[in-house]
């Protein structure tokens, strides 16, 4: 910098830092200049757009006020001061900024004309007064807001989103037959596939307390009231005459925009009801099955005609679609609605006892024994064509995934694919199932089939090269991905420039089964990048979305870039981020590259020298493969067009992840699960690797929040159980005494988790708990069976006995956790080669298809 005292100079080295994405010294440069010119309009702005960026919300908003002091004629400056009120919690200020704007507009201006603008501007300042609270009176700024719908009625131009948000406070204030009204206002506008009017209009007919209001509008997906939680009999009732066909509502009729629509007001004569109104609607069959009773005959007459009719149309999603109803009831002390909610059930031990899952069953096979024998379903005179009976065995094969019986299913499967050798789609399930079942190289073998009869389908070609990459035939992957891949060279290259993460993902799972740890961390932290340049992706739009007034979208915007980093692709790399470095630290590295030193045997520090020493010569080497490849190119002397097809992109410097590997292990696993623990803390895996990581830095404390954490989200987790029996032996052996109170709190804390009883009586009640409960799960047996013999508690054969006895019928039975349990048998002496081959036979009979387990 040549002028200290010039802020233009101040500003220009701000601009550099930004450039780079070093925000916080860039905001120090601005601030420096600003100390020189403070009534810079440009540096301001600048400033601003940093300050919202890093979500320094008090700056910004007393940046942007300064702005508006020396410029008040201009709509952006006013917008974006009212934003900055209303982001720092302040929503009375933030209506009082929008009100003084409006005041300074002459009547008849276009700002009052009805359009886009305005219309946004309206719902935006709506919405804001939703977020006003008072002591003793939560709801008084959603009463001023509906209040407010009514008043801007002339001008919003969404008038689906008028409605939406006047159905959203009506709920709220208890006004449900209003909201009645709103709904079928909705409906009519063509909402009738929108699962969330649904549940609104659900929560309207059953009178939910607010609460419960709140919580069904947050769902996606197909969710409402009726998947949220239990159903009580008169809620039921309500529920099914709503959305059958002999539903009783009231009489009368409302005109609203010039389009005459029903009114529910209790009473009245008979009409039709949601089914009869909107017959072409698939979501109001849908939900229908959701309010019977499994066990009820209604629900298998009601399902029994919905699989029917998706059977005769032939319809591949049925299955899934199906698998949506295996809800199963589970208590949570932090949940509002009475402590009970609905989970689904994943797991095949649950799957099976499901009444849903085993009225499907039922029916299915009963389809495939009437269609095979007489073309028709039970109890119909009506003939239907051969595909009936095909859908109706892929139907049953998707069942027997689903209750983990992938010999059954292979069979039908291949039944399907004798009848209709061109069906994508059974190829599809059949790698499915030989996955599951243990055979990956068939499974890759097989999708790769039914990708060769479809060449244009990107979705069996993506999930041929997902399958691929599972099966470790990276080069055939990367040859299937390449037929949609733009770059001709490398199409690696070119998924990373698209961000393609699900590829980069599971490449990188590849390279870590393979052992190329470092080639791993590159992909996994290319993920990460992305995620970074989304981040960085919303810098163009702080100014963008003011301008246009899209304010309302903006917020959200905001709202997902902060929530990005708990995103489940993100989080995928990070806990692969943390367990690859907590590896490194505990195991010294073994090199499988001819050309590399074997770090195993160096001190940390004559390691890193080392691997800078193979980097730098790893760069000498391609820059001399680029300048050849330049000499070449200039001895060809291209053509223009010929420039255009070679563009290059930039070379990575460190494909084989030396630089990364070279990092303190330590510190980089700490950051990242520091990062999980504060986007993702409802995840069991997040508070696992925190302790992993906390533990090996001796951070007691740490490592028994992270214990309490998993307790509060799943006290019966097996990594739970395995890491609190680890935490016992480490504070045991521990010789350095801390401060007195981190002692007390520790002590006290972690006897809760020892449920009061020493180490012992701890994983002997375990011990006993797992024995007397059949389908406890195969990785809580293994790891109690684990510290049975870790802490000398029992005998070998105890250990043993919870493994052998279980005859996989428990959750958790995949062939990962058999092959961890066979780890566990190998390792407990010499003489259980006999307990081995057991424990084989039990798995073979359960993945007919397994190889080298």
């Amino acid at each position: 910098m040549m002028d200290m005292r010039s802020h233009v100079c101040w500003h220009v080295y701000g601009l550099l830092y930004r450039s780079t994405r070093d925000y916080p010294e860039a905001i120090k440069a601005y601030k420096q200049a600003l100390r020189i010119d403070p009534e810079n309009l440009q540096i301001l702005r600048d400033l601003s757009l940093l300050q919202i960026q890093m979500r320094d919300l008090m700056g910004f908003r007393e940046t942007r006020l300064k702005i508006l002091t020396l410029r008040p004629n201009s709509k952006v400056h006013w917008l974006s001061y009212a934003l900055g009120v209303h982001v720092c919690g302040d929503p009375e200020g933030a209506i009082g900024v929008l009100d003084s704007y409006v005041g300074t507009l002459e009547e008849g201006s276009t700002e009052f004309c009805r359009g886009f603008e305005s219309s946004e501007l309206a719902l935006y300042k709506n919405r804001v007064l939703s977020e006003i609270r008072e002591v003793g009176n939560e709801l008084v700024g959603v009463k001023k807001a509906l209040e407010h719908l009514e008043e801007i009625r002339d001008v919003v131009v969404d008038r689906t989103g008028w409605l939406q948000a006047k159905l959203s406070y009506q709920l709220q204030l208890g006004m449900f037959c209003e909201a009645r009204d709103t709904c079928f206002l909705l409906f009519q506008r063509g909402c009738t596939e929108d699962h969330r009017v649904h549940g609104a209009y659900m929560c309207a007919l059953v009178n939910c307390d607010r609460d419960t209001c709140v919580q069904v509008q947050k769902l996606r997906g197909t969710g409402t009231l009726a998947t949220l939680r239990p159903l009580t009999d008169t809620e039921r009732k309500i529920l099914i005459d709503a959305y059958e066909d002999s539903a009783k509502d009231c009489d009368g009729s409302h005109i609203q925009n010039g389009a005459p629509y029903d009114v529910h007001d209790g009473e009245g004569a008979t009409k039709k009801n949601l089914a009869a109104r909107f017959p072409r609607s698939a979501a109001i069959k849908r939900i229908y099955l959701t309010l019977l009773s499994p066990s009820s005959e209604q629900f298998r007459t009601s399902i029994d005609k919905y699989c029917q009719r998706q059977l005769i149309k032939g319809v591949p999603s049925l299955g899934s679609d199906l698998s949506a109803m295996y809800l199963v009831e589970k208590s949570n002390g932090n949940v509002g609605y009475d402590r009970i909610h609905y989970v689904l059930a994943t797991d095949p031990a649950d799957v099976k006892l499901h009444p849903v899952y085993q009225q499907l069953v039922q029916l299915t096979d009963s389809y495939i024994h009437s269609l095979s024998s007489q073309n028709t379903f039970p109890n119909d005179s009506t003939e239907h064509p051969p595909s009936t009976l095909l859908w109706a065995w892929y139907l049953r094969s998707i069942l027997h995934e689903q209750a983990a019986e992938y010999a059954n299913g292979i069979t039908l499967i291949n039944k399907c694919i004798e009848h209709t050798p061109t069906g994508v789609d059974f190829y599809e399930l059949k790698a499915r199932l030989l996955e599951a079942g243990g055979d990956i190289q068939q499974a890759a073998d097989v999708v790769d089939a039914g990708r060769d009869l479809d060449h244009q389908d990107r979705y069996i070609n993506n999930q041929t090269t997902k399958t691929l990459l599972r099966a470790g035939r990276e080069e055939d992957a990367k040859k299937r991905i390449a037929m949609f891949a733009i770059h001709e060279g490398d199409p690696e290259q070119n998924l990373y420039d698209m961000q393609c993460t699900w590829f980069e993902l599971e490449l990188a799972d590849s390279c870590r089964r393979k052992g190329q740890l470092g080639r791993s961390l590159r992909k996994y932290m290319s993920v990460v990048k992305h995620y970074e340049d989304y981040h960085e992706d919303q810098f163009d739009f702080h100014a963008y979305c003011i301008r246009k007034v899209t304010l309302r979208t903006y917020c959200e915007l905001l709202k997902f870039e902060d929530e990005i980093w708990g995103l489940p692709f993100y989080g995928h790399a990070a806990e692969e981020i943390v367990k690859i470095y907590l590896h490194i630290l505990d195991t010294p590295i073994q090199s499988n590259d001819d050309d590399e030193p074997d770090y195993s045997k160096m001190t940390s520090a004559e390691r890193k020298k080392a691997k800078n020493i193979a980097r730098k010569k790893k760069k000498s080497q391609e820059k001399s493969d680029i300048n050849g490849c330049k000499k070449s190119e200039d001895s060809s002397k291209p053509t223009d067009d010929n420039r255009k097809k070679g563009k290059r992109h930039p070379v990575n410097e460190d494909p084989n992840g030396l630089e990364l590997i070279a990092l303190d292990p330590t510190t980089e696993a700490k950051k990242f699960a520091a990062i999980l623990v504060r986007h993702a803390p409802k995840n069991i895996s997040s508070w696992a690797l925190q302790y992993d990581v906390s533990i090996r830095r001796g951070k007691m404390l740490m490592a028994l929040q992270a214990l309490c954490k998993i307790k509060h989200i799943d006290g019966n987790s097996h990594q739970l159980f395995a890491r609190t029996v680890d935490f016992s032996l480490k504070l045991a052996s521990t010789a350095t005494k801390g401060h007195p109170t981190s002692e007390m709190v520790i002590s006290t804390e972690f006897s809760k988790l020892l449920n009061n009883q020493s180490l012992e009586g701890y994983i002997q009640s375990a011990f006993k708990t797992v024995k007397a409960v059949p389908m406890s799960s195969l990785p809580l047996r293994v790891e109690v069976a684990k510290a049975m013999v870790s802490a000398h508690i029992g005998t070998s054969d105890d250990a043993l006995s919870l493994i052998l006895d279980s005859e996989l019928v428990g959750r958790g039975v995949t062939v990962n956790s058999c092959r961890e349990a066979l780890q566990f048998i190998e390792s407990v002496g010499p003489d259980s080669a006999g307990l081995k081959e057991q424990w084989k036979m039990l798995v073979t009979a359960k993945f007919p298809f397994v190889k080298d387990l």
